[in-house]
Order: C-alpha cells, then sequence, then structure tokens
C-alpha cells in the first residue's frame, strides 16, 4: 500500500487545491437538506449529471417529505427511471420520507447515526449531507477519493472507513471542510482511473504514484 505522505506534504498539496479553487462545491443539484438528502441517495452508482437530469422537474414539485409521500412511488418512478436501480431507490425514498415525518417532524437530522437510521442512507451519503448542508467536515469518500487516497498517498487505506480515517487524522484541520470535494473534483477531471492526466495535474510533484502519464 502507498505509503501515508508527512504533514508538510499534504498541507502544500491542499495549499494548491484551495489556490485553484477556494470553495468547492459539490455538483448535485438541490434546494434544501430533503432535496440533498434524496439527491446522494438517488446519486448510488449513477451519475450526478444523470441525477440532476432526473430532479430538476421532480424538485419543483416534491421538495418537502409531505410532496414526495404525495407524489407516491409509482409517481416517484416516473422522474428517476433513467437512473439505474430507480425501483429500489423511489422505494428507499418513500420509506425515508415517512421516517422523516414520523422521527424526525419532516426535517433532516445533523447526526450521522440520525441520518443513517433511513432507508437506503449510508455513512457516504449521511457523510455527504453532513458537510454540503451542515457545515461539518465530515469526509464522504467514494470511488474517486478511494483512488486518489490510495494512488498518491494523500490518504491511503483498506477500504473506505480507513481512508475516511487517514483524512481526518492527517489532512490540515483547516482544509478539511473542503478535502473531500477536492479530492473528488480531482478524481473525476484529472486523477481519473484509466488514464489520469499527470500532465496537467498541479500536484504532481508531491504524488507517490509510480506510473505517472506523460
Amino acid at each position: 500500500m502507498t505509503p501515508q505522505l508527512p504533514y508538510a506534504t499534504l498541507k502544500a498539496i491542499f495549499a494548491r487545491f484551495a489556490e485553484i479553487e477556494p470553495e468547492p462545491k459539490g455538483e448535485l443539484e438541490h434546494v434544501n437538506a430533503f432535496t440533498l438528502l434524496v439527491a446522494v441517495a438517488l446519486s448510488a452508482q449513477a451519475t450526478d449529471v444523470g441525477v440532476n437530469k432526473a430532479t430538476r422537474r421532480l424538485f419543483q414539485i416534491a421538495d418537502t417529505p409531505e410532496k414526495m409521500l404525495a407524489l407516491g412511488e409509482d409517481g416517484l418512478i416516473e422522474h428517476i427511471r433513467t437512473i439505474g436501480l430507480y425501483r429500489n431507490k423511489a422505494r428507499n425514498v418513500i420509506k425515508l420520507s415517512r421516517l422523516l415525518i414520523e422521527t424526525f417532524g419532516g426535517e433532516v437530522p445533523s447526526s450521522r447515526a440520525a441520518l443513517m437510521t433511513l432507508p437506503g442512507v449510508g455513512r457516504k451519503t449521511a457523510n455527504v449531507v453532513l458537510n454540503m448542508w451542515f457545515h461539518h467536515p465530515a469526509q464522504a469518500v467514494d470511488t474517486h477519493i478511494f483512488r486518489v487516497g490510495n494512488r498518491t498517498g494523500i490518504c491511503p487505506g483498506r477500504d473506505e472507513l480507513s481512508v475516511e480515517r487517514a483524512i481526518e487524522d492527517n489532512v490540515p484541520v483547516e482544509y478539511q471542510a473542503h478535502a473531500h470535494h477536492w479530492l473528488i473534483l480531482h478524481g473525476r477531471y484529472i486523477c481519473t482511473a484509466r488514464k489520469p492526466g499527470c500532465g496537467i495535474c498541479p500536484i504532481r510533484d508531491w504524488c507517490l504514484y509510480e506510473e505517472k502519464t506523460a
């Protein structure tokens, strides 16, 4: 496994990320905490672009748990059938909408444990909501972050939880609010899986990846 980069190197890397993009944003469209939660739940094994295309009209008519319940599972399916696993996702969204009303007064809870009681909401989804809506420095580790973390040495780990812990333990705290967005965007657009763009990589000089491309 790639060794963990030292503190000084991490500080230089994240300073460079911050210089390039001081306020990185998530790419899932939403209008409130509920629509963010739904969008993230729908994004599993799907692209943000595909989810946004499906939810633009949906969120105009169902932007609260009450409105989503009124729409119903069949009505929801009509909006999200272009998204993978749409039937199971529709079932979970209706269930979580009902649970939000019955257990949380119709509000999206602001703790990881509470969020993870909702159908279809795992640790990664909970962390995205905590970070993007509640501004908690939670680290949502997806395939991009897992790849970048292990390839570069920024946050190596054998599984998603250990990569999450590596970010929390090693990345300077002043950068943790945006760390997962910087890493996701870096993995999505530069440090890609098949043909990483090492030639245009802003952190190339610090990266431990031995098979750098030109």
